[in-house]
């Protein structure tokens, strides 16, 4: 096990699966104390033993992140006491994901990719970024998507909602940073290993540097150096591990 994390606290949301399981992992790796948020609780469990396995520690927190406040809070306060008091690093992954376009969006849809996607995060951090601001540190890692700066014509509200936390990951480093607390993004690109090349998503890193779907753990691997001391210096920025989607066009011959 490493140490880059070693004696911190860390929360992550929807960590049961995919991207929020692997930044859990790696965590406890690195020797965070992580608490595994997330829904189903043999999946959360599943979790927690691996990283506990690995030699870390780590404790489950199944809780419904519905975008009130009230649920935001009563998340913070279960965590933070399972963590000994405080939390050092808060991963804001919790997110859904309905493909639907504009004329088939219903309002109870909309509302509820807003609630879990924006809300959630926005009082989450509004319950945590306190205590770390008292303390004089932390860090604040939001979960965004390649698809918000390159569009597709489906997952309209899914991109509204993850620009909407792009741009609170930069207004929260002004309204927290000065006070030590740093707040940073990543955007993933399609990070789904093992895909059949005619797959759908497989299809849209076509044209791309890697020209294929990325790992879970290299959003792992960022979100561990951005929770990190190497990433002191950095404030406010959006963290490309798309395979160059959003930035670089391949051009064959």
């Amino acid at each position: 096990m490493n140490e880059r994390l070693h004696n911190k606290t860390a929360l992550v949301t929807g960590a049961t699966s995919n991207l929020g399981k692997a930044i859990a992992i790696a965590y406890g790796r690195e020797g965070a104390h992580v608490v595994v948020h997330g829904r189903d609780e043999a999946r959360a469990i599943e979790v927690v033993e691996r990283i506990r396995a690995g030699g870390g520690k780590a404790d489950v927190v199944l809780d419904e992140l519905d975008g009130s406040a009230t649920g935001a809070k009563r998340l913070a306060e279960r965590a933070t006491a399972l963590l000994g008091g405080r939390i050092d690093v808060l991963v804001n992954n919790a997110g859904i994901f309905p493909p639907t376009t504009t004329p088939t969006t219903d309002e109870a849809t909309f509302d509820r990719v807003m609630a879990v996607n924006v809300k959630a995060p926005y009082f989450l951090t509004g319950a945590i970024a306190p205590g770390m601001v008292e303390r004089g540190g932390g860090v604040i890692i939001n979960l965004g998507s390649w698809i918000v700066r390159l569009g597709l014509p489906v997952g309209t509200v899914y991109s509204a909602s993850k620009g909407a936390l792009e741009t609170l990951t930069r207004v929260w480093s002004a309204e927290f940073g000065p006070a030590g607390v740093r707040v940073v993004g990543i955007s993933p690109g399609v990070m789904l290993e093992n895909l059949p090349d005619d797959h759908p998503a497989a299809s849209m890193m076509r044209g791309t540097p890697a020209g294929r779907p990325g790992p879970a753990s290299a959003v792992a691997d960022a979100a561990v150096f951005l929770a990190s001391e190497e990433a002191a210096f950095v404030h406010g920025t959006i963290l490309d591990v798309d395979g160059g989607r959003t930035s670089v066009a391949v051009i064959s011959t």
